[in-house]
C-alpha cells in the first residue's frame, strides 16, 4: 500500500496521494446500491403513484419551474437512473454517467417535496460529489477501452470529501437528538417499539419502557461519536462493526425507512484501510514516497473550491431554524435539509375553507380531491405546505370567486401530546407569501 508522506499541514495531508482503491469500490458499491434502489422503486409502482397520479405537487421555494414529465416520461427518467447506475459500477462512461444520475435523481427529488427523505437528500450529495471525483481512473471500463489514463493514486482530499459528507450526515443527526424529548421523554421511540412487539427474539423486550430510552441515548451517542471512531487508524474496524449492527437493527425494527440502513452501511466502506480495498479489487497504489505530493492542477482547484464551498454550506445549514422563533418540531422553519432523523410521531389534520369575500359564501374544501393520501398526510403537518396548497385553492377557485379567501383550521399532535392548533385559523392565507421569512401566522411562535 502507498506509504503517505508525512505533512503536518492540514493542506498538505489533503492534498498528499493516497491508494484510489475507497474511491474506486465506492463508485462500484454506489453503483449497484443505486441501481437496486431504482428498481425497487419502480417494481413497487411508486413511479405511477407519486409522479404519474397526483394533480397538484407541492414544489420547493425557488423551485417551482420544476415539473414532472408525463407517464412515459418519468418511466424513462428512472429507466436512465438505472442505466447510469450500472455506467457507474462498471465505470464505462463514468463522468457523464455520474453527471446525468445525479441531475435526473436530483430532478425526481425537487417535483414533490411530500417525498423529502434525508437519505434522498444524501444519494443527491453523494452522487453530486461523485461527479468530481476521478474514481474511473483504476478498475472501470473507461480505463480498459482507453477512455481514461490508469492511475492508481489520488489525491487525499478526494476520499475525504465522502468520508466527511458520512460524518456530517452522523454528527448532525445525532446532535439533533439532544433535546428533551428525545432523551428525557423516550419520544417517539416510546410509542414506535411496541408496535414492534411481535418482532422475533428482542420483540418482547421492546414494551419495556428502559429500552426505549436506552435506544434513545445509544442511538444519540452513536450518531455524535461513530465518525470520530471510523476515521481512527486503530478503531476503524470496531467502529464499523458497530455501524452493521446498528443498521441492521434499525432496519429490522423500522422497515418503512426503506434501503436507507444499507446505503449507510455500503457508504461506510469509504473509512475501512485502504489495503482492504486494494486486495478486494486486486490493485495496488505502489507510488513511492517522494511522489507522494503532487502539485494541483487548475481542475483539481476547482473542484478543491467547490467542495469547500458545499461542505461550508453542508456546517451552517442545519443551524439555520435558530434564525427563527417558536418551536421547531411545530413551525419546521429550517428543519429540513438538516439530517434530522426520526425524532418525531407528527399527525395532524387540515380543514381548508375558501371564502367569496364579494358575498360572503364560504365553501369547505375536500382535500382528496386535490391530494393524494400521502401528500394530505405530509401537508397536514408542515405549515410551508399548508400555506402552498392554500395558494393553489385561491387559484383553482379564483375562476369562479372574484376574491377569494383561503383559512385554514389545521391542529397537531407531537410525540402524543394532545392537539393544538398549529396556525392562526382567522389568518387568509391567500393573501400571505412563501419565502424564507418567519411565518408569523404559526401559533407555535408565541411558545417559550
Amino acid at each position: 500500500m502507498l506509504q503517505i508522506q508525512k505533512n503536518t499541514t492540514w493542506l498538505g495531508k489533503l492534498s498528499a496521494q493516497t491508494s484510489i482503491a475507497p474511491l474506486v469500490v465506492f463508485r462500484i458499491a454506489f453503483g449497484i446500491m443505486m441501481f437496486a434502489a431504482t428498481l425497487r422503486f419502480v417494481s413497487k409502482g411508486w413511479v405511477d403513484t407519486l409522479f404519474v397520479q397526483p394533480s397538484y405537487f407541492f414544489t420547493f421555494y425557488g423551485f417551482e419551474w420544476i415539473k414532472p414529465l408525463s407517464a412515459n416520461g418519468m418511466y424513462t427518467v428512472f429507466g436512465i437512473m438505472m442505466l447510469c447506475s450500472i455506467l457507474i459500477a462498471t465505470g464505462l462512461l463514468y463522468r457523464v454517467a455520474a453527471i446525468v444520475f445525479f441531475l435526473l435523481f436530483t430532478y425526481v427529488e425537487l417535483i414533490d417535496k411530500t417525498n423529502y427523505l434525508n437519505h434522498y437528500y444524501f444519494i443527491s450529495i453523494m452522487a453530486g460529489i461523485l461527479c468530481l471525483l476521478p474514481a474511473n481512473k483504476a478498475f472501470s471500463l473507461d480505463v480498459k477501452l482507453g477512455l481514461a489514463k490508469t492511475v492508481t493514486t489520488v489525491p487525499t482530499w478526494a476520499i475525504f470529501a465522502l468520508q466527511l459528507q458520512m460524518a456530517m450526515v452522523y454528527f448532525f443527526a445525532g446532535i439533533s437528538k439532544i433535546n428533551p424529548d428525545w432523551l428525557l421523554n423516550a419520544m417517539p421511540l416510546r410509542i414506535w417499539l411496541p408496535a414492534k412487539a411481535d418482532v422475533p427474539i428482542i420483540g418482547a423486550w421492546l414494551t419495556e419502557q428502559w429500552v426505549a430510552y436506552a435506544f434513545c441515548w445509544i442511538g444519540m451517542l452513536f450518531d455524535v461519536f461513530v465518525a470520530f471512531f471510523l476515521f481512527n487508524k486503530r478503531t476503524v474496524w470496531y467502529a464499523y462493526a458497530v455501524v452493521v449492527v446498528f443498521h441492521v437493527l434499525t432496519a429490522i425494527l423500522f422497515p418503512g425507512i426503506g434501503m436507507f440502513p444499507f446505503i449507510m452501511i455500503v457508504c461506510a466502506t469509504i473509512f475501512l484501510p485502504a489495503v482492504f480495498h486494494e486486495r478486494l479489487i486486486g490493485i495496488s497504489a505502489t507510488a513511492s514516497a517522494s511522489s507522494a505530493t503532487t502539485k494541483a492542477s487548475w481542475l483539481s482547484q476547482a473542484t478543491l473550491t467547490l467542495l469547500v464551498l458545499h461542505f461550508s454550506i453542508q456546517a451552517v445549514l442545519p443551524f439555520r431554524y435558530m434564525l427563527y422563533p417558536g418551536k421547531l418540531f411545530y413551525t419546521e422553519q429550517g428543519y429540513r435539509f438538516s439530517w434530522r432523523v426520526m425524532l418525531m410521531e407528527k399527525v395532524g389534520y387540515t380543514i381548508f375553507n375558501v371564502r367569496d369575500a364579494a358575498t360572503g359564501k364560504s365553501v369547505e374544501v375536500n382535500n382528496r380531491q386535490f391530494l393524494s393520501l400521502q401528500q394530505e398526510k405530509q401537508m397536514s403537518t408542515q405549515p410551508d405546505m399548508i400555506l402552498q396548497f392554500a395558494q393553489h385553492l385561491k387559484e383553482v377557485c379564483g375562476k369562479e370567486m372574484q376574491n377569494p379567501e383561503v383559512y385554514a383550521e389545521a391542529y397537531v399532535t407531537i410525540n402524543g401530546r394532545s392537539s393544538r392548533l398549529l396556525i392562526d385559523p382567522k389568518v387568509n392565507l391567500a393573501a400571505e407569501q412563501d419565502g424564507f421569512a418567519n411565518k408569523k401566522w404559526i401559533l407555535a411562535q408565541a411558545d417559550k
